[in-house]
């Protein structure tokens, strides 16, 4: 078969106008992402990395006003008012956002997450709170929930933050929330009747069978309203399940004992506990049980052989007769004065100190961060 070489005559040039055309398409794609990214986005992320947040905010305003459709170009001027402490132009951005009909249900979700940001960072908590509730079923739900959480602790709202909690509990990844939902329980028994309070502390113990202060709380109710003896149940059944928290229960163990005429079984607890495990918490449970001063007296001396303590040498001092008596007064005080800030509580990643004990820092907010121990024994 002969081949025709018009053919060939005529495919070149129609491969020159197909390369032309390619060419074309190309082009206009190239325009079409510069559009996309627009030279001001990338003038504003080189501001941004340089740490010149003024300069990037004209820079994004710039791009969004040149593509206004770009939704990355609206979250990052968001959040960098948000940042900048502009919260009402962040509330703006992050509102225009989820008013757009063509945004994807993802970047809704992730807009309806800032703008709860952004009023939760203005102090907006009642805003906050209903933006947050919006993100239920999201994938920012555990995040809400968080937050929600922080909400109803700042503004002590323990029936919702109990409520949170339990929510969060429920989801493996979240972590334990089960101790903190005894907390909320026991917040909401000290404003409640004494009644209600029963029930709202039995269910923290069943919420969270091993954490010392619903049994601490509701021993403390039961001797109040004159059942000693179920006081003091409860308080050796916490004592031998929580070695742990043994100095904060001593007291009340030692007020619950007395009441109950159950000195002698206290005491062996407390003594056994002392031996293992010397502290001035157990040593005044000890010294208050002791019906003898002089055996009182003693035991003070018995604490200054094992620990070299400012504390108890000021105790034993108070009953000690001196040789030059008029002294004793002024001798008193100034040991006083110098072991009273050894007596305190002290959360070691905040500082705060106190002379009761909190479940709940008040300076950094933290649960359960207390250490059982004073400050001299830290």
């Amino acid at each position: 078969m002969d081949f025709d070489l018009t053919w060939l005559l005529w495919g070149l040039p129609i491969a020159f106008a197909l390369g032309w055309f390619a060419s074309r398409l190309d082009l206009r794609q190239l325009r079409i992402e510069n559009r996309l990214a627009p030279k001001a986005y990338f003038r504003g992320l080189n501001f941004l990395l340089n740490e010149q947040q003024d300069q990037a905010i004209d820079a994004f305003i710039e791009a969004v006003q040149n593509d206004p459709d770009t939704s990355e170009l609206h979250f990052a001027l968001g959040n960098l008012f948000r940042r900048r402490g502009e919260y009402e132009r962040a509330v703006r951005v992050h509102e225009h956002l989820i008013s757009r009909a063509d945004l994807s249900r993802a970047d809704r979700h992730r807009a309806q997450h800032a703008l709860a940001l952004d009023f939760l960072k203005a102090g907006l908590l009642d805003r906050a709170e209903e933006a947050l509730r919006k993100l239920e079923g999201t994938a920012y739900e555990e995040q809400a929930l968080l937050a929600l959480l922080a909400i109803y602790e700042r503004s002590r709202d323990w029936a919702q933050a109990c409520e949170i909690a339990r929510k969060l509990d429920a989801g493996a990844a979240a972590g334990q929330f089960a101790v903190r939902q005894a907390h909320y329980l026991c917040e909401q028994a000290a404003k409640a009747a004494p009644a209600e309070a029963e029930q709202l502390l039995e269910q923290a113990m069943k919420v969270a069978p091993r954490s010392p202060r619903p049994r601490m709380e509701l021993a403390g109710l039961r001797l109040r309203a004159g059942d000693a003896r179920e006081a003091f149940r409860l308080l050796m059944e916490l004592a031998a399940s929580n070695g742990t928290s043994l100095g904060l229960l001593a007291r009340p163990l030692a007020e619950a004992a007395t009441a109950a005429g159950r000195q002698a079984e206290a005491m062996q607890l407390l003594r056994g506990a002392y031996d293992q495990a010397p502290s001035l918490d157990l040593l005044e449970a000890i010294t208050a049980m002791e019906t003898d001063p002089e055996a009182a007296r003693g035991w003070y001396v018995q604490h200054l052989q094992r620990e070299p303590s400012l504390v108890a040498a000021a105790r034993w001092m108070a009953g000690e007769k001196l040789e030059h008596e008029q002294f004793h007064p002024d001798v008193q005080r100034a040991l006083d004065h110098a072991a009273r800030p050894l007596t305190r509580y002290r959360r070691a990643a905040c500082g705060f100190e106190s002379k009761q004990h909190f479940w709940q820092c008040p300076g950094c907010q933290a649960w359960d961060s207390y250490p059982a121990r004073r400050v001299e024994e830290l």
